[in-house]
Parts: structure tokens; C-alpha cells; sequence
């Protein structure tokens, strides 16, 4: 068997709900050292196909959480192995939160999971969190880079408020948006410096903003 059908079978597995396939799946690749980062692509690619599903009524909410459960014990299964090979990264704090209006956190807290793995301090500040939270948070945490995560189309104007409050308070690192419908529309709207939608993708994104900022400095 090809890596190219491993990674659909897993990616299958996911998004028919088969729970135990999708976990033993894992567990068989993490034993053949395959690199966890591409476990989770792959894994994230069968959730996403969950979500399409339930948009199409071929999913009720149920199987919508169940994907989500399947997701967070791969993620219990992969997060040792991350910690254990991932050593000397750049570090810095991160301020990390879903913007005020939604309530979504599953990307979110996959990211903080990883960015903690790579010795960043991260400061999540949860779900439905308000631009002047978000103001009076970075102010007291003074962080390298500012996450601001939503799922919601409707989360675009709490975005975009936010870095806006940011901003006139007087932060000047980097802010980052992740969700999985963003775009480079979507981003230049917000105001933010950069946008990702996938949780792997992101964290490579913040170390090497961070990284950046380390030079100017």
C-alpha cells in the first residue's frame, strides 16, 4: 500500500465516522514513523468532509460531533508523539482566542495543542471573546503575534473590529486569522496580516512570523 492510500483510507475513515478504523489507522502510521503533522493534514481533510456532508443534510449534528470526538483522540493519540520529537524551536507568547459571536474552537485548540508543542506560551482566551478583551489582554501579555480564530462568515466584522481596536491601542505585531473560509479577501477586509486554514499550515505560519519579528528586533 502506497502513503497516498494510507492517507485516503484515513481521510475516509473520518469522514464515513468509522471511529476505530480512523484510530487504528493513526496508531499504524505513528508506529511507522510517519511524520504526525501529515496525520493531522489528513485528518483534518476528513473532518472537513464531515462538515461538507452535514451542509449537504447527509449528516445530522450528531455525526457533526462525532466527527469532532474522532478528531480530538487522534489528537490525544498524536500530540505525545509531536511533544517528544519537536525540540530547540523558536519560542515566544501568542495571544489566541475565537472572536465575540462564535463559539467554534476546535481549529483553535488544535493550534494552541501544536504551538505549545513548539515551546510558544499561549494564551487562549477561549471562545466569544470580545475585541476589548482581546485589547485588554495584549496589553497586559504583550504578545509576539495575536490569533484570532472564527468559523462564522458573521465572525468577519467581529475580525475586523478587533484589529482595528488593536491597532488604535497600540499593538503592532503581527495579528493572524484562521478559520476554514477565510481568504486573502477575507483578510485584507479584517485588516489582519495574514490568514491560514488549516491548524498545521497556521502554527508554521506564526513561528515564522515570530521568527521574523526576532530578526527586526
Amino acid at each position: 500500500m502506497t502513503d497516498s492510500d494510507t492517507n485516503v483510507e484515513l481521510i475516509t475513515a473520518i469522514a464515513d465516522l468509522k471511529e476505530q478504523a480512523a484510530l487504528a489507522l493513526v496508531e499504524k502510521r505513528l508506529a511507522g514513523g510517519e511524520d504526525p503533522l501529515l496525520i493531522i493534514k489528513d485528518c483534518q481533510e476528513g473532518l472537513r468532509r464531515v462538515g461538507l456532508r452535514y451542509e449537504r443534510n447527509e449528516y445530522f449534528l450528531a455525526g457533526l460531533i462525532m466527527g469532532g470526538e474522532i478528531f480530538r483522540q487522534v489528537m490525544e493519540l498524536v500530540q505525545p508523539v509531536v511533544e517528544r520529537q519537536v525540540s530547540g524551536q523558536a519560542s515566544g507568547r501568542i495571544l489566541l482566542g475565537t472572536v465575540a459571536g462564535d463559539i467554534h474552537d476546535l481549529g483553535k485548540n488544535i493550534v494552541n495543542m501544536l504551538l505549545s508543542c513548539h515551546n510558544f506560551a499561549v494564551y487562549d482566551l477561549g471562545v466569544n471573546v470580545s475585541p476589548t478583551t482581546f485589547a485588554e489582554q495584549a496589553a497586559q501579555v504583550h504578545p509576539h503575534l495575536i490569533g484570532l480564530s472564527g468559523l462564522l462568515t458573521s465572525s468577519y466584522q467581529a475580525m475586523h473590529e478587533t484589529v482595528a481596536l488593536l491597532r488604535a491601542q497600540g499593538y503592532h505585531g503581527p495579528i493572524v486569522i484562521g478559520g476554514g473560509q477565510l481568504s486573502e479577501e477575507v483578510c485584507r477586509y479584517v485588516g489582519a496580516d495574514d490568514w491560514t486554514t488549516d491548524a498545521v499550515t497556521g502554527v508554521e505560519l506564526c513561528q515564522r512570523l515570530v521568527a521574523g519579528r526576532g530578526r527586526e528586533k
